[in-house]
């Protein structure tokens, strides 16, 4: 790594590296551009489902029935003769009718009028559903109103949600990472370099990892590109000021500026690929769930990740070394400055406080996390349709208002598909308790399609009990599968607890064997990674009273705690690594409990801006009005500065203080260790040495 420190930071390869990458990259986005995402109709349902099955037999009808729009007319009283014709003029004009006649409650206070959706893509839905709310809405009666619902309504309401998502999520993210870069570096001029630097290098992710994508038939959903655009900014952010803080370090040593960087490049390298390295391997693991999209959201910010350390430990270095020193102004290093780690800060003086009684900090620490994560004992997961938007739309209002009139569950009703005998097979289920009703909705090519009207509210316990009912029932019938909504929700919930079951106990075992082979030692790697899980657990119950006592949400999404546990996991690691990392340095010189509270005193401010900006970029998930995002960008946030401002702080310093020598087991940390492989430190400035 020497040796292309050396070359990234040398005079004139610097500036040319670094104009080179960043016209590379952006022409590479600007001719290149995302791969086109694949159609998303079976991406969200688990693989090997019965209604994944479902739906995929449903597409084999001839007229492909993609979905419905339930356009719903409605008045405070009784309808009246002209609202009666005037919605019968609609079921013949709407577009994409089929000449349905209107359905008319029994209560005659609205009437229902079905429009196919053959549009199997989610913006072409979205554009049909909005042309039938106009055309539904226009010159109606005085008093009735028309709203649209049903399963393509829903799609298109979702689809509206990621309507310039993107756009929004990289304004807002790269906003406040501007904000705080600013506020870190207290300079006017430094903090435009790494924003850049990352923000070219979110583009060519976002590249890079659809073309990744495409290429291996990994599919990917409307989300996937603005979580990677988080995650890029957050970590490539937090890599730029691990290395900008070393490398202002060595500028207080070193008068040449080149020197400098080439040395805080290579102290910095080893911590910055074994984080990454754990964040690949963390996110690979979903490669192993049973839902697509989320296996493409795996891969897709694996390779984020790897494009964002290249660019922090290549293109930055080289980009910030064209400049003097003055890029710091008006906090300017200079030459014998005291350095953070011999420096008496706020971090030291904390390190101090810890030290003298290791102790009582690991068990109030402990005592408090485990308080904090009592609250998951509450947490109740899967939502409903209409509890995933933080914004009520129409699709969700107007299902309600149709509860009011007509049984709530046929404006989505269960759909059981066939290639027996489409009306022995309606008969069969009408007579399972808890259907209310059932009939032949469309047949061909030898498929048949079974809608049944489940007794319940949509979303509750009492109607997917009655879908596991109605698949027992229907067990023994060959090539018939149970599909439609609420089956989805409950293969959904089954296929969230296997990932969870698979992939938790997976990544804890990587990053321990990762965190083994960086430290080489067996009781370091099981301290970070307890203290990892304590956070996520604490960070889960603390988010939870947040859902359900100040932001009103009753049940977490399914695949909220296992995006949430990776992300926490692989990004929590982080920290600690830039702390233990620099501690074993400091050891070799210092011993291991002095070794400890230089490296807390030199990596504290750096480490807690870090984790204030990467809290604060997940938190930015929040612009979207979906509830698992917010969900997930809560946890995330809340678990982060845990780990920022409390474990990484208070627990991992006493803990290591504590153990002493024990805590870096088997391996032995001697001062003359340092003699044999560091090198640097005994090298002398040349003289005449170009100042920066």
């Amino acid at each position: 790594m020497g040796r292309i420190a050396d070359l990234v930071t040398r005079r004139w390869v610097a500036g040319l590296l670094a104009l080179v990458a960043l016209l590379a990259a952006g022409a590479v986005v600007g001719v290149v551009g995302q791969a086109e995402k694949p159609d998303g109709t079976l991406t969200a349902l688990p693989l090997d489902s019965e209604s994944r099955e479902a739906a995929a037999l449903r597409q084999q009808l001839p007229d492909e029935q993609g979905s419905a729009a339930v356009v719903l007319f409605a008045r405070d009283g009784r309808l009246t003769d002209a609202d009666t014709q005037a919605i019968e003029t609609k079921a013949r004009d709407l577009p994409g009718a089929a000449g349905i006649p209107a359905q008319r409650s029994e209560d005659g206070t609205a009437a229902v009028v079905v429009v196919p959706v053959q549009e199997g893509d989610a913006t072409r839905t979205a554009d049909t559903v909005a042309q039938i709310r106009e055309a539904a809405k226009a010159d109606l009666p005085d008093g009735l109103t028309a709203q649209v619902t049903g399963p393509a309504a829903i799609q298109a309401d979702l689809a509206g949600v990621f309507d310039g998502a993107n756009t929004r999520l990289l304004l807002a993210t790269a906003s406040v990472v501007a904000l705080l870069l600013v506020l870190t570096y207290r300079s006017p001029v430094l903090w435009l370099v790494p924003l850049t630097v990352v923000g070219v290098a979110d583009q060519l992710a976002a590249v890079a990892a659809t073309h990744t994508l495409a290429l291996f038939d990994v599919a990917w959903d409307e989300s996937t590109v603005g979580i990677l655009s988080v995650l890029v900014f957050g970590a490539g952010t937090d890599y730029a000021l691990l290395l900008i803080s070393r490398y202002r370090d060595e500028l207080r040593t070193t008068e040449d500026r080149r020197a400098a960087m080439a040395h805080a490049l290579r102290r910095t390298t080893e911590a910055v690929l074994s984080s990454a390295s754990t964040v690949v391997l963390g996110l690979l693991t979903l490669l192993l769930s049973a839902f697509p999209a989320t296996r493409g959201l795996g891969l897709a910010c694996a390779v984020g990740v790897v494009v964002a350390a290249f660019f922090v430990l290549v293109v930055l270095p080289a980009a910030l070394v064209v400049f003097g020193r003055w890029i710091f102004w008006p906090q300017v290093p200079r030459v014998g400055q005291t350095g953070l780690a011999d420096g008496h800060s706020a971090w030291r003086r904390v390190g101090d406080a810890v030290a003298r009684r290791p102790v009582a900090v690991v068990a109030v620490v402990v005592v408090g996390l485990a308080v904090a994560a009592g609250g998951i004992s509450q947490v109740k997961a899967g939502l409903s349709t209409a509890d995933q938007f933080l914004d009520t739309p129409e699709s969700i209002t107007a299902s309600q208002r149709y509860g009011e009139s007509f049984p709530a569950g046929s404006v989505d009703p269960v759909v059981v598909m066939t290639r027996g005998d489409g009306e022995a097979l309606a008969q069969r289920v009408g007579q399972v308790p808890g259907v209310e009703s059932a009939r032949v909705a469309a047949s061909g090519g030898g498929v048949t399609e079974v809608d049944a009207v489940l007794s319940g509210d949509p979303g509750s316990d009492e109607v997917r009990d009655n879908v596991r009912a109605l698949r027992e029932a229907l067990a023994d019938q060959p090539d018939t599968y149970v599909g439609g909504t609420e089956a989805e929700a409950v293969d959904t919930a089954e296929a969230s607890s296997r990932d969870r079951a698979l992939i938790l106990p997976l990544i804890l075992g990587l990053v321990l064997l990762a965190l083994g082979g960086l430290l080489r030692s067996v009781v370091a790697p099981v301290v970070l990674v307890a203290t990892v899980v304590g956070t996520y657990l604490a960070s889960l119950g603390i988010s939870w009273v947040l859902f359900t006592q100040v932001l009103g949400f009753e049940r977490l999404d399914e695949g909220v705690p296992l995006l949430a546990f990776v992300f926490l996991v692989a990004l929590g690691v982080d920290y600690n690594i830039f702390l233990v990392t620099r501690a074993s340095e400091e050891a070799r010189r210092h011993g291991p409990r002095e070794g400890m509270l230089r490296a807390l005193a030199a990596t504290g401010g750096v480490i807690t801006s870090a984790g204030i900006l990467l809290a604060a970029v997940f938190a930015v998930l929040g612009v979207l009005p979906l509830v698992v995002l917010a969900q997930l960008g809560v946890i995330i946030c809340v678990g982060v500065l845990l780990d920022t401002l409390i474990v990484r702080t208070l627990l991992v310093p006493a803990a290591a203080v504590l153990l002493g020598e024990r805590f870096w087991w088997p391996r032995r940390l001697r001062r003359h260790d340092d003699e044999r492989g560091a090198g640097r430190d005994e090298e002398p400035v040349a003289a005449g040495a170009p100042s920066a």
